[in-house]
């Protein structure tokens, strides 16, 4: 989606990114052009499930005795942070950047633009029950995906007239239930992201001009499945491709986010 839309000529002038978003978004708030999403997307395609949601078989029997929180470490994440993100402070972004979190305690959005930047996105990708959540401020805080306000209204609050929403989507085409509780709850938080996304573009979308990018669809990749990456990103390139020369941004755009099985 990012280098279709760098291809056309669209460049951001503020970045807001939820979970992986805020992955995505903290490499292209320093490198907003072809040549760095192309090397966003080598990134992509050089991992495996492991070296993002590196578990053991001692955590997970923690976690089932109620001394753990999260299955998988932190430290893949960290790792890839420390490889590529390159300003350390949010508000150092060459271009501006902002990442959305959750208060684990209230159930509050917190809209991050400055500190640390590694911790802030880390925050925001932190999976309930996957990852751990990143204390901040005196504030443990987890993936910003988990409540019904999404980066769109924080995009509105920070002036933005003109939205790109570029959706992850889900697997809507599995053709059975994930394997694994890594699998299942991976699944079942895209699924939750997904639909309060739609939510909040119903919400807005009368209000700012709002461009979702259709996700793929169908899908019958499961989210914890990064061997598919090359194909995923191929796909998504075509058919992003294909959006932008219809150039049809209309009322009604939550529809394309809304629960479905494979169509």
């Amino acid at each position: 989606m990012l280098l279709s839309l760098f291809e056309a000529g669209v460049t951001p002038d503020i970045i807001i990114g939820t979970s992986v978003g805020a992955v995505n978004g903290g490499w292209v708030a320093a490198r907003p052009d072809v040549d760095g999403t192309t090397d966003l997307i080598r990134v992509w395609h050089s991992l495996s499930r492991r070296d993002v949601f590196p578990t053991r078989f001692g955590t997970s029997v923690l976690c089932i005795f109620g001394q753990r929180r999260h299955f998988a470490s932190g430290t893949g994440l960290r790792r890839i942070l420390r490889q590529h993100l390159r300003f350390q402070l949010l508000q150092d972004a060459p271009t501006s950047f902002h990442c959305v979190a959750t208060d684990v305690l209230s159930g509050e959005d917190v809209l991050l633009s400055s500190g640390d930047a590694a911790d802030a996105i880390a925050a925001s990708a932190a999976i309930p029950a996957i990852l751990p959540p990143v204390r901040i401020d005196g504030r443990d805080l987890m993936d910003g995906g988990v409540v019904n306000n999404t980066p769109l209204s924080h995009a509105v609050g920070l002036g933005a007239d003109v939205i790109y929403v570029l959706p992850t989507g889900y697997a809507c085409a599995l053709r059975s239930a994930p394997k694994g509780a890594l699998g299942l709850a991976m699944h079942a938080v895209t699924i939750a992201i997904n639909q309060r996304l739609a939510n909040d573009v119903d919400r807005f979308e009368s209000i700012v001009d709002i461009r979702v990018v259709p996700p793929l669809c169908p899908v019958r990749v499961a989210p914890t499945d990064f061997s598919q990456a090359a194909l995923l990103t191929e796909q998504s390139h075509a058919a992003t491709h294909d959006w932008l020369r219809r150039a049809r941004h209309s009322v009604g755009q939550a529809a394309l986010l809304e629960p479905h099985r494979d169509h």
